[in-house]
């Protein structure tokens, strides 16, 4: 039986413990949730990424949510094979709700609260975007994900993970890949590829590595707002970086 809170006494995030960082902001893929799936969502993928994310929140940790909705509908893809790009990326965005609320349901099944929030207007699905809702959620240990990208067409979910991170005071963007860090080239068609513990903004944009693109990196760059990029199906990873381990890569300015 759950005992209830003593009377007077507020509940609220868990204490925060030693950490290296206290609000983050978490970048997924689309494709991170489809797990050797081919499209779509993995059930079990996504409750992988809810526990992942429920540990951080142990420590203390406030944690908001970008997604993306490449393993349903890819907007830039679509445009290639001659849709008019506004409409598809319209429709990417849509893909992106969709995973949102996916991965909300995964979270508040392990007791935790949520608050999905879109940049489109939906008010039966999601809340719209306020910046000032959302960092008050993030406050009282909430996890918001945002979803539908910035509402504009043109812009990715890397641009809108990089915007969103800036405007609630996120310390750090920690983009989950499916490879350990970033490279000098990719690692599975080149095994002679190698690997960064730490990188500048000009030199992801000089040599074209395609950690975000380049108008993410750039808002990154002009903000001083570090990236970490990490083996995301890594069980732990996640914790063990919030922790202080060096893992991954950082992005930073110098």
């Amino acid at each position: 039986m759950l005992k209830k809170p003593a009377a007077g006494k507020k509940t609220g995030p868990p204490q925060a413990q030693e950490v290296r960082y206290r609000r983050i902001l978490l970048k997924l893929s689309g494709e991170a949730l489809m797990g050797d799936k081919g499209y779509g969502i993995d059930p079990a993928t996504v409750a992988y990424m809810a526990e992942e994310i429920r540990k951080v929140v142990s420590l203390g940790v406030e944690v908001a949510v970008v997604i993306g909705g490449g393993n349903i509908f890819r907007g830039v893809e679509a445009s290639l094979e001659g849709m008019e790009r506004a409409s598809a990326d319209y429709m990417g965005m849509l893909a992106t709700v969709i995973n949102a609320l996916a991965l909300q349901n995964a979270i508040e099944k392990l007791g935790l609260e949520t608050r999905v929030q879109s940049a489109i207007d939906m008010r039966e699905l999601a809340e719209p975007y306020i910046r000032r809702k959302a960092i008050r959620h993030l406050e009282k240990g909430r996890i918001v994900i945002f979803a539908a990208g910035t509402g504009n067409p043109y812009f990715t979910t890397d641009t809108a993970a990089a915007l969103r991170a800036m405007e609630i005071g996120a310390e750090v963007i920690m983009k989950g890949t499916k490879v350990d860090g970033v490279y000098s080239a990719d690692p599975v068609k080149d095994p002679g590829a190698t690997k960064y513990d730490a990188i500048t903004y000009l030199d992801v944009l000089k040599k074209n590595l395609g950690v975000m693109d380049s108008t993410a990196i750039s808002l990154c760059m002009d903000n001083n707002l570090p990236i970490v990029v990490f083996n995301i199906r890594k069980q732990d990873n996640i914790t063990r970086i919030i922790r202080g381990e060096q893992l991954g890569t950082l992005v930073l300015k110098k």
